[in-house]
């Protein structure tokens, strides 16, 4: 009996603690969904002001933003269709499955290479006692938003101009935008706290970056490695939401119908954000100090 109620006592223990555990990272996600709340109308002018400033001086100013995503695009449907007659997939024409899987890694390559980078360039916002910090990667993740909400609406056209017409699948581009909105806040919440103290993150998110673009199934198709080694390619995140943009505007397959490939990634994500909360939060104390 005495050993039952040992146990019995060390279950409640645990069961306080996961539930302690739980709140109190509960509480760290509503303060930082309150913050951008509270804080909307200040966001906003911070990003238009950002995504000014970033093509000051330029003759074309923020048109770069579009022009340059768009020769990439360009370049690659050069290389692979017209040089290397590149078929096209699945019977779909290749440019159209090459854009579904580009313009979602666009997005996360600007938003997450800015947003690490964001507090350092705002070192003056940082001493300042009333600002919260929180809210710079914040800004240069709308900031890449803006340009994709741009190409999402060129993906649409493209598709049109090749006699696919929208349907109702192409709703769920709203779900994956906030899934891969998600994943680049949560990796920007560890990037941009951790730079300030390891200046070699910069060149590591790059790297990574690079090789993400390479390892994620954007021009290539997935199906061309041996199972076996696919699994572990569908664990990359950003596998999740190329595929899911190409299930959107391409196969026309609800997101639902994925079975575990969405438990993984948003477990994946949800771990992530964790992270990122509560390594801010632990960091931000320190940031005017090494700044």
């Amino acid at each position: 009996m005495r050993y039952d109620d040992e146990l019995l006592e060390q279950s409640r223990k645990e069961q306080y603690l996961i539930g302690a555990l739980f709140l109190n990272y509960l509480k760290l996600i509503c303060s930082f969904v309150l913050d951008i709340y509270k804080n909307k109308r200040l966001l906003w002018d911070l990003t238009k002001k950002d995504f000014k400033q970033r093509y000051l001086g330029s003759y074309l100013g923020v048109l770069w933003a579009f022009i340059q995503p768009t020769i990439t695009v360009f370049i690659f449907w050069f290389v692979f269709q017209v040089g290397f007659k590149s078929m096209p997939v699945e019977n779909f024409p290749f440019v159209l499955w090459l854009v579904c899987g580009m313009f979602p890694w666009f997005f996360f390559s600007e938003g997450l290479s800015s947003a690490t980078n964001s507090i350092i360039a705002n070192s003056f916002l940082v001493k300042k006692v009333v600002f919260r910090v929180s809210l710079l990667p914040i800004i240069q993740i709308i900031s890449a938003l803006i340009v994709h909400v741009f190409f999402i609406i060129v993906l649409f056209i493209m598709f049109a101009l090749y006699g696919y017409m929208p349907s109702i699948y192409n709703l769920q581009v709203l779900y994956y935008l906030f899934a891969l909105i998600c994943i680049t806040f949560g990796l920007a919440l560890i990037t941009s706290s951790l730079i300030i103290f390891l200046k070699d993150v910069g060149q590591l998110v790059a790297m990574c970056l690079q090789f993400g673009f390479w390892g994620t199934p954007i021009f290539w198709n997935l199906h061309m490695l041996p199972a076996k080694y696919q699994v572990f390619l569908k664990l990359n995140p950003l596998y999740y939401i190329v595929e899911g943009y190409r299930d959107t505007f391409i196969y026309h397959k609800w997101f639902w119908q994925l079975g575990y490939t969405n438990y993984s990634f948003w477990l994946e994500t949800i771990i992530i954000l964790l992270i990122g909360m509560f390594l801010f939060r632990k960091l931000r104390p320190h940031f005017a100090d090494v700044l």
